[in-house]
């Protein structure tokens, strides 16, 4: 037998109900920032996000928001910015080792799919080593033309009080 839902009684207040009528009424909501604003990206044309809030949250605290991507396109993104990543490593060691673990993930990626489907390839360690080295080499060698040419010696610095009466040098 079917029943009819019927309408909440009106003299009955739930807990939840009664503690916010209760902070409304002492004024806990009075001064509260962005009181009878609308929300951030009310009214705006297009699909509602559902995940505006965590995005505002992110950009107002200056977070990257690749955590909301998904798994195909963060790892797109780390294999575009791998150079980067490398740039400041000092041992091929450490090179391979970052190497290694992005392949696990594009691996585990690859057994179980998620998202978008994005064109991802394993890296190869040996060519990612060798422009590791190639860009480092470039670098070493363009910072000892960038610097000024040496100027003029310095005088020597002048002798302590004691070791001039002493006579000494």
């Amino acid at each position: 037998m079917h029943r009819m839902h019927r309408p909440a009684d009106p003299r009955f207040e739930s807990p939840v109900e009664k503690q916010i009528r209760e902070a409304t009424e002492r004024g806990d909501f009075d001064n509260l920032p962005g009181k009878g604003k609308p929300l951030p990206g009310a009214g705006k044309t297009g699909p509602i996000d559902e995940t505006w809030w965590v995005r505002g949250y992110l950009q107002r605290e200056g977070l990257s928001t690749d955590a909301l991507l998904p798994t195909s396109l963060q790892l797109r993104k780390q294999i575009d910015k791998l150079p980067e990543t490398l740039r400041p490593l000092r041992d091929e060691r450490w090179v391979r080792d970052r190497v290694e673990e992005l392949n696990r993930q594009i691996v585990d990626h690859m057994r179980h799919p998620v998202g978008p489907r994005v064109p991802i390839r394993k890296l190869d360690p040996d060519e990612v080593v060798a422009a590791w080295r190639a860009d480092r080499l470039a670098r070493e060698t363009a910072v000892p033309a960038s610097r000024p040419e040496t100027g003029p010696v310095p005088a020597p610095a002048r002798r302590s009080w004691w070791t001039r009466l002493l006579g000494r040098r």
